[in-house]
């Protein structure tokens, strides 16, 4: 008779906790998860799932003007707020039911409420504490707003997709994806969006030429681009708009702020500093190559450890630590080559080494890019273009980075993305046939390299 109420504890039922705790209990474990908030965690209930599908919603006012050059005829649609809201909470539900039932039918007792660890072997949950050998900590990371007057104004991605009504101007503060996919929403919702940045290009971290032709389209699709913008305070008005002040002396009115300046580890009130867990200065967890704490019996993983804030990571490591407790072999993850996706409008997909990264790690770098009108505008005239670009070290003729904007630029590059893991090499690509007529093919077909 083990001397604990269970094998694991599991504190955060978000992707990556939700996939530890039924593996772990799909092995055999006695699992119990504790949620206080968001069943299935920030992806599905107010990050990756909701807010690709206001991306689908606010695609369609391109898409019904398009539609014309193609010999369609019809009313003008209008747009409306609440039936896009409530249905995209109705789905969100149905998501967490389906989360909870996973976990349930795999055996794993789901405790509702915020839990707190209070010794290396003990969890509570409001008044209730739980005896458990492990303990894995997957609570996920938490929406940043810098300290200013008026802060309290401003809302996050946590509120965006349940206003009471739709803001016929807003301010979206922040140079991340977070802030150019919302930006592209809601100018594509109708609104007047202004995107603010502090330095004088957003999405750093990102190829140097996806970043400036992604500026470029997203000007033309109406979101008005701030950069080198600082916001000194916000001020609501007695009409209940608000007043941002701005670094310089202008203001702008809006009605609504969204602040999306990042993501910090959500630590706080966890009780793991009391016990000797040792945090980095970020908040976030340190960890060793097994997921290990300072403190034996305590794991974490995904976003509180500081690993990119990417849903398959979180699972890839769900995955590899289940099989570490379960065989004693090294968990192991390649966090090289992870693709990403950016659903800004047009979307960004890309994997691999930007061109700026590639050259200084000292590889002898070869370019090859594309940059065309999709097919798709060549009869609707929209003024929007697709670009493709190819990093191959020379040296080896390895491609080392694949970057895209364009119509389904995640979708291809996950593609691309295998090839990648693979060592492809241009040679490879240039043997492989394309599928005609694609965009994807374009990847398949360049033969000259940037001079």
């Amino acid at each position: 008779m083990s001397e604990f109420e269970f094998d694991l504890f599991v504190i955060g039922a978000g992707s990556g906790g939700v996939r530890a705790a039924r593996m772990a209990a799909a092995t055999g474990m006695r699992v119990a998860v504790a949620e206080d908030r968001y069943m299935g965690g920030t992806c599905v209930n107010v990050g990756c799932v909701p807010k690709k599908l206001f991306v689908y919603a606010s695609s369609y006012r391109e898409s019904f003007e398009d539609s014309a050059a193609y010999g369609w005829r019809g009313r003008d649609a209008d747009f409306d707020w609440p039936t896009l809201r409530d249905n995209n909470a109705a789905e969100i539900t149905r998501l967490n039911g389906i989360y909870r039932n996973l976990l349930v039918n795999t055996g794993v007792q789901v405790i509702d409420g915020r839990a707190r660890v209070e010794g290396r072997h003990q969890v509570a949950v409001g008044d209730r504490v739980y005896s458990t050998e492990r303990i894995l900590v997957a609570t996920g990371s938490w929406p940043y707003v810098p300290e200013f007057p008026g802060r309290e104004y401003a809302i996050t991605s946590n509120e965006i997709f349940s206003l009471e009504t739709f803001p016929r101007r807003i301010l979206v503060v922040g140079g991340g994806y977070i802030a150019v996919e919302f930006a592209g929403i809601f100018a594509g919702l109708g609104a007047e969006t202004h995107l603010s940045y502090r330095r004088d290009l957003f999405l750093r971290g990102f190829d140097r030429d996806i970043r400036e032709f992604v500026r470029d389209e997203i000007g033309k699709k109406g979101v008005q681009l701030h950069f080198n913008h600082r916001i000194e305070a916000i001020e609501k008005q007695d009409d209940g708009s608000l007043l941002v002040r701005e670094d310089g002396g202008g203001a702008l009115a809006v009605d609504t702020v969204l602040y999306a300046t990042g993501r910090v580890a959500n630590t706080g009130g966890l009780g793991l500093e009391a016990l000797g867990v040792v945090l980095h200065r970020d908040g976030t967890i340190s960890v060793d190559d097994n997921f290990r704490t300072s403190v034996p019996s305590i794991y974490a993983l995904g976003d509180v450890t500081g690993e990119p804030q990417l849903t398959p990571v979180a699972l890839a490591e769900a995955m590899a630590l289940v099989k570490h407790w379960q065989t004693g072999q090294p968990a192991e993850i390649d966090y090289n080559h992870i693709p990403t996706a950016v659903f800004c409008q047009p979307n960004i997909g890309t994997v691999g080494l930007t061109e700026e990264e590639a050259r200084d790690s000292g590889i002898s770098v070869v370019i090859y890019k594309s940059d065309f009108k999709p097919m798709r505008h060549t009869v609707s005239g929209r003024d929007e273009r697709t670009l493709m670009k190819l990093v191959v070290d020379a040296d080896t003729d390895r491609v080392v980075g694949v970057h895209m904007v364009g119509p389904d630029a995640g979708e291809i590059i996950q593609g691309m993305a295998v090839a990648l893991k693979a060592g492809a090499t241009k040679t490879v690509f240039d043997q492989t046939i394309g599928i005609h007529p694609t965009a994807a093919e374009e990847f398949v077909t360049m033969r000259s390299p940037v001079a």
